[in-house]
């Protein structure tokens, strides 16, 4: 087996660090022996970006909130779906994660992040929806394997009752709040139930060819 390449390490605000490594032509972020995304299980942060795009019904001028980069996914799913009219802001809180975009990863990265359509803000997505009352029509949320703080304890803001309730308030009418799970949780379901939303939640396959393990997203919709 080809042995792992370490490419650099990457701070986390009030976290662990993160660890990119490349084994062949595949890129890995690990944190601590948790490996947390590689280029080999995209399918389901691509499934974030197209099914949310699919339940916005083609609205005109979309803007969407996409809390952490990651390897970008999502947001180069999300601007393949929407059109030139459309404006995506991306949060993300870890500086390394964007030296890497921009440097080992360029190639993967295929210049999304230099869209017009897209702004980077670095910092917490939380600041993000709390600033935008009535801001976005969908906000999407993948800066953790699920609703716990696995990478940084301060992430489990998001998910909480006052959380949930900004992310409803930052929504437009029929706006979108997805979210983004390595597995289930019935009890956040329920929280998000009592948060004011209808909730969809949709299983999905790690790797875009439908296999892989399975994943999570919700789908959640103001009442």
């Amino acid at each position: 087996m080809t042995p792992r390449e370490l490419l650099g390490i990457a701070e986390v605000p009030g976290g662990e660090p993160l660890r990119l490594f490349r084994r062949g032509r595949d890129f890995m972020i690990v944190l601590d022996r948790n490996e947390l995304m590689s280029t080999r299980m995209s399918g389901s942060e691509v499934a974030l970006g197209t099914m949310t795009c699919d339940r916005l019904g083609g609205r005109n001028a979309p803007h969407l909130l996409i809390g952490g980069y990651g390897m970008g996914f999502t947001l180069r799913a999300v601007l393949a779906r929407l059109g030139r009219d459309a404006r995506i802001t991306v949060a993300e809180l870890v500086p390394g994660i964007i030296e890497w975009a921009r440097g080992p990863m360029a190639e993967l990265t295929a210049g999304c992040l230099d869209d017009p359509r897209v702004t980077l803000a670095m910092g917490d997505v939380g600041n993000a929806i709390y600033a935008g009352r009535g801001a976005y029509d969908a906000i999407l949320l993948d800066v953790d394997n699920g609703p716990d703080g696995l990478t940084r304890p301060a992430n489990d803001g998001l998910y909480s009752n006052r959380g949930l309730d900004e992310a409803r308030m930052a929504l437009r009418p029929g706006g979108v709040l997805a979210i983004w799970s390595a597995a289930p949780d019935p009890v956040f379901t329920r929280r998000l139930s009592r948060a004011g939303f209808l909730v969809d939640e949709v299983k999905v396959r790690a790797r875009e060819n439908g296999k892989g393990a399975t994943h999570t997203i919700w789908f959640a919709t103001p009442r």
